[in-house]
């Protein structure tokens, strides 16, 4: 199964719009792995058809029958997350377990805490799998992981051969998650000092796990001569660049209209067409 996972070392740099473009042309199945801030769906608009409450990090739950107010758990406990009278912080808690463990009358265990929801929908353009992580929540990198688990069994259960990866944005763990094992990472770069830099850490994760990886340049035209350093660099790697799309205001008017780019502008549609023929391009030569 071919994955392709759309990555940039910052946010903000069109990530999602390439990704939304690409649904016009691909037969793919769809994961928005930006569980923090999920916005694939916001231009999907796709109806739920199934959903799976996910749990994270452990939450420590206190037997007030058997507790003997020791203190033994407030005073192990490193992260403030137990008041003076043995109650638990919900939102301070990581899970640890410190406090079962020291507990000499095991008045405390740890017991499954609800982190977030995953959603399989449908849409106009197919079916995406997406997520919402609950806010204070840490296991971004685990949701990440089932919301790609699940895009799989949607893919095999309905005959699809691709899943396409809305990646979150740098090079933490759900980005990690979001790319480790897939077919090609499209890095989606601007030409800003701020962007390269950025780039070039992604390319580095990538690099680690040996995945390959081709440039899109977004809205080069701001700035020609960073636009072409960021080639220039791409060249001197070994590193193809699949597109240079130009400044447009077609991408927010598309976004605010609930479409993505090739629904709404003919002449950038075209140009999307030509930058995903050169992904799949890409990926067949591999």
């Amino acid at each position: 199964m071919k994955q392709i996972a759309i990555a940039s070392g910052k946010g903000g740099v069109g990530k999602t719009s390439l990704a939304a473009a690409f649904a016009s042309f691909a037969k793919a199945i769809f994961a928005d792995c930006d569980v923090d801030a999920s916005n694939l769906p916001i231009i999907f608009k796709p109806e739920i058809k199934e959903k799976y409450d996910f749990y994270g990090m452990d939450l420590a739950n206190v037997d007030d029958a058997k507790c003997i107010k020791c203190m033994e758990c407030y005073n192990a406990c490193r992260f403030d997350a137990i008041t003076e009278e043995i109650k638990i912080i919900e939102e301070k808690c990581e899970g640890c377990g410190v406090c079962e463990h020291v507990c000499p009358v095991d008045a405390i265990e740890m017991v499954q805490r609800k982190s977030g929801e995953v959603y399989i929908s449908k849409s106009r353009f197919g079916w995406i799998v997406h997520a919402e992580l609950k806010a204070g929540e840490e296991t971004s990198g685990k949701l990440v992981s089932v919301v790609r688990q699940k895009a799989m069994e949607v893919a095999k259960e309905n005959g699809y051969e691709t899943i396409i990866i809305d990646s979150s944005a740098g090079i933490g763990c759900p980005v990690i998650a979001s790319i480790t094992g897939v077919s090609i990472v499209v890095i989606v770069v601007e030409p800003t000092m701020a962007a390269i830099h950025d780039m070039k850490r992604i390319m580095d994760v990538a690099n680690h796990f040996k995945i390959p990886y081709v440039v899109c340049i977004n809205k080069y035209d701001l700035n020609e001569e960073k636009a072409l350093e960021i080639e220039k660099f791409c060249n001197e790697n070994g590193t193809e660049i699949i597109g240079k799309i130009p400044y447009n205001n077609a991408f927010t008017h598309a976004i605010v209209n609930g479409k993505s780019v090739v629904e709404y502008d003919e002449k950038l549609a075209s140009l999307m067409k030509e930058i995903w023929e050169n992904v799949e391009r890409k990926i067949e030569k591999d």
